[in-house]
């Protein structure tokens, strides 16, 4: 008898799968989907395996198979696994990635009266009990949680287990409607000939009847359309009296179509051939390829380039060689924003293959994308992190654009996973070739490529397109350091140094475009009364609100954590005194300034706060293309691989925002973001430079920025690592406990430390370091105190894979920031 370990939905963090046997001729195997028995309750689960020796000997049967087709591959079901193991997370949470959208259907408890409003008298019931009874009676049925919001009743399981103990009601599970499903459209199709059918419909047109010239149009649109959705064709007359018409006469049938919500059906790129490459690309390209003909060799490739060099060429030379191996491709970007052009990118050579999948899409979107592409519909799917977990069959290639961006690592809910390192293990189970490319690579990536464990492949050129469809070698903007102590020594107040202003003057003399970042979102850090020093501070978060101008509207202080907002005081809350000053500076002022400043400039700003908005990113970068706007001022986002032909100028405001977290990232952070900036400059045949301001001229990352020198970067940042035990010489745990009280989540945290470093010596495991306990970065957030301790070493789940972590904890193994 064959046996099923099954992972199942149960809403509990459980790391293990429960063992169901598999009824005779149920033709089940490894990735479907199934409905099983979970204590009284009738559960969704996924089968991670398939054994004939049962890990449980009083097994029960697995129910039903939801779909006849498997969720997941076999190599992907292997990778939940892992998943769950590396980074501690529940299993079903790692199996979920995997799964369509409104796949995870919520168990409900259903409760059903057994009297009725006639037969309650008499029955001795407390106030409780008769209001839940009248609700149900009302109702007919009800789910608990439902009953429960509607009669503001707190310990409902002790109510509803009286009741059923006096035999008054009946209690069921169920699982809740499915949130989405695929969407059928009406339609109609002729059931006789084309030719056929234009005849009849010159016969109609001769009657001369309305009804008659009716049925004849809509036969007309079918005969040169095909089938049509019902709703085209009431504008070609159809009405309640024609269809039947149509259809009593043998004309016409209707019939429901599954129609596919493609998010890119109205987009159309014109095919564009492949460019001739450059030496450098042609050699790099070699050398993936040769890895992709390795019948399913799985190898990991670094492609360090510099920005412009080419890079998404290279991709996309590998994507054609793929696909003709009869294989298939997943390319990742680190951000929504980057989304939009690289879709075009790759649709411009592989027009109708490619398909994307990310947050922004809605649920019928998402849902029908998962479908096609499980089918085998495209040539490669594009998207942020999450869109690794496609279900790409014949995956031969993984490209991880700008794999450097800490928005692959996955920062809130579970798994906390990073894609790169998921990818890595994808591609290893699946025999696929994994690509890495970055001008700035993670400095455990080019570890990596140093000590051999990736093979790393370097252009270390920009280049300039030519018209004849070539390229030439070209240069990397100049780059400009500008110390801000300087400026104010020399009485310079505003926001622009000299040369900056200059550059921005002669870029809008020249009808050039320019880009001004600034990694901080608003119009003011803080505000602070300049009477009794107080600063108004988010209630829920322990940080100070930030100060966002709205054009027309009124001042508001916003929370970046929780989102909580309210109207900017006019007078200080503690002394009523009127002198409240606005202090630091956010992606609206550097706007506001832009205009007072250069009055002429059209601009646009590129932040979180203007792209809540389907397509905001495209509708953004679209207009700057399109030299709608002068100046582009945003945050990290416009630090991203975007190409801008027209930018001949790139301003850092300040290149401080960062540099002075208490991480040890902090520096790596600087110089990446300076140095894809800085690259955005310069890309077309008008050349380029940039200005960086700061009040340290003389650290490390803005000194490697200023010169462009990644190797500079990196051999500061290794020995200072190796020395600390940081990764990539040692791996880190970060575990944060949170909790509304203050003593209590200071007291738990020690308690954790103390248990840790009992089971670490009893254990006697070497060159483990638990550190702490200590306050988070932000000490409360969303109404919580938040307490961190830091496990360092080789291996820390070694000593945390056997803990219970009570309620409250939170477990990121390998975390991208101790912020």
């Amino acid at each position: 008898m064959a046996y099923a370990e099954v992972a199942v939905n149960a809403a509990a963090p459980i790391r293990q799968t429960f063992t169901y046997r598999v009824p005779e001729g149920m033709p089940l195997c490894v990735g479907h989907a199934v409905y099983v028995p979970f204590g009284s309750r009738r559960l969704q689960g996924i089968v991670l395996d398939i054994t004939q020796t049962p890990a449980f000997a009083d097994a029960r049967d697995v129910e039903a198979i939801i779909d006849p087709e498997p969720m997941l591959s076999p190599a992907r079901a292997a990778l939940a696994r892992w998943l769950s193991d590396h980074y501690l997370a529940p299993l079903f949470d790692c199996v979920s990635l995997f799964l369509p959208p409104g796949f995870k259907r919520k168990p409900l408890t259903v409760l059903r009266p057994l009297v009725s409003a006639e037969g309650m008298a008499g029955l001795g019931l407390t106030e409780r009990q008769q209001a839940a009874l009248e609700f149900l009676i009302s109702k007919g049925q009800a789910e608990q949680e439902q009953m429960r919001e509607a009669l503001r009743l707190r310990n409902v399981g002790t109510l509803v287990n009286q009741l059923l103990l006096r035999g008054f009601i009946e209690r069921t599970h169920e699982l809740a409607r499915p949130k989405v499903r695929p969407k059928v459209v009406p339609h109609l199709r002729l059931q006789v000939s084309s030719g056929e059918a234009a005849r009849r419909a010159r016969t109609l047109r001769a009657e001369g009847s309305g009804g008659a010239v009716r049925r004849a149009m809509v036969l007309d649109a079918l005969a040169e359309g095909g089938p049509l959705p019902l709703a085209e064709l009431r504008a070609q007359g159809l009405t309640p009296t024609v269809l039947r018409d149509l259809q009593g006469a043998g004309l016409a049938v209707q019939e429901d179509v599954t129609v596919v919500r493609d998010p890119l059906a109205d987009r159309v790129y014109p095919e564009r051939p492949a460019p001739v490459l450059s030496a450098q690309q042609a050699e790099v390209c070699g050398h993936i390829e040769a890895a992709l003909e390795n019948g399913g060799r799985s190898q990991t490739f670094l492609l360090h380039g510099v920005t412009g060099s080419g890079k998404t060429e290279v991709y996309l030379q590998a994507l054609e060689r793929v696909v003709a191996l009869g294989r298939r491709a997943i390319v990742l970007v680190p951000e929504i924003s980057l989304t939009p052009q690289t879709v075009r990118r790759f649709g411009e050579r592989f027009p109708g293959q490619v398909a994307v999948m990310h947050s922004g899409l809605s649920l019928g979107e998402h849902f029908d994308m998962w479908r096609e592409v499980r089918a085998g519909r495209y040539a490669v799917v594009i998207g942020p992190r999450g869109a690794l977990f496609a279900p790409q069959p014949e995956l031969g290639l993984v490209v991880l654009d700008e794999e450097h961006e800490w928005t692959y690592k996955q920062q809130e809910g579970s798994p906390r996973y990073h894609a790169r390192l998921a990818a890595q293990e994808l591609c290893r189970r699946t025999g696929a070739v994994l690509v890495l490319g970055s001008a700035t690579p993670d400095v455990e990536s080019r570890y990596r490529a140093q000590v051999g464990s990736y093979r790393l492949l370097e252009l270390p050129e920009r280049l300039q397109k030519t018209e004849s469809g070539g390229v030439v070698p070209s240069t990397l903007p100049e780059v400009e350091v500008v110390d801000l102590r300087e400026e104010l020594k020399a009485g310079n107040r505003s926001i622009f140094s000299v040369s900056l202003a200059a550059g921005i003057e002669g870029a809008l003399a020249a009808e050039e475009q320019v880009i001004l970042f600034l990694n901080r979102r608003g119009t003011a850090s803080f505000l602070q009364c300049r009477d009794c020093g107080h600063v108004p501070a988010c209630k829920s978060c322990a940080v100070s609100f930030t100060l966002h101008s709205a054009a027309g509207g009124e001042d508001r202080l916003v929370c970046h954590y929780c989102r909580r907002a309210r109207p900017a005081p006019g007078v200080c809350p503690q002394c009523r005194g009127s002198r409240i000053r606005r202090l630091g500076l956010g992606t609206e002022r550097v706007e506001e300034d832009v205009r007072k400043t250069f009055p002429g400039a059209r601009t646009l700003r590129w932040d979180r706060d203007v792209t809540r908005g389907r397509d905001a990113h495209e509708r953004i970068l679209a207009r700057f293309l399109a030299h709608e706007a002068d100046v582009l001022i945003g945050t990290q986002m416009v630090a991203k691989g975007l190409d801008m032909p027209l930018v001949t100028l790139v301003g850092v405001i300040s290149a401080d925002t960062a540099l002075r977290f208490p991480d040890y990232r902090a520096g790596e952070r600087t110089f990446q973001l300076l140095e894809q900036v800085a690259g955005r400059a310069g890309r077309g045949p008008r050349g380029g430079r940039v200005i960086i301001q700061t009040y340290s001229p003389e650290h490390y990352a803005v000194v490697a920025a200023a010169q462009h020198d990644y190797h500079a970067l990196y051999r500061q940042e290794v020995e200072f690592r190796q020395r600390l035990g940081y990764p990539p010489f040692g791996r880190l745990a970060r575990l944060v406990f949170a909790h509304t009280g203050e003593r209590y989540a200071r007291e738990q945290a020690a308690a954790m430390v103390c248990s840790l470093r009992k089971e670490r010596d009893s254990r006697g495991l070497p060159n483990l370091d638990v550190l702490g306990p200590a306050p988070a970065f932000v000490p409360r957030l969303r109404g919580r105190w938040r307490w961190q301790v830091i496990v360092r070493g080789q291996d820390p789940t070694d000593l945390l894979a056997q803990v219970a972590f009570p309620r409250g904890w939170t477990v990121d193994i390998d975390p991208v920031s101790l912020l």
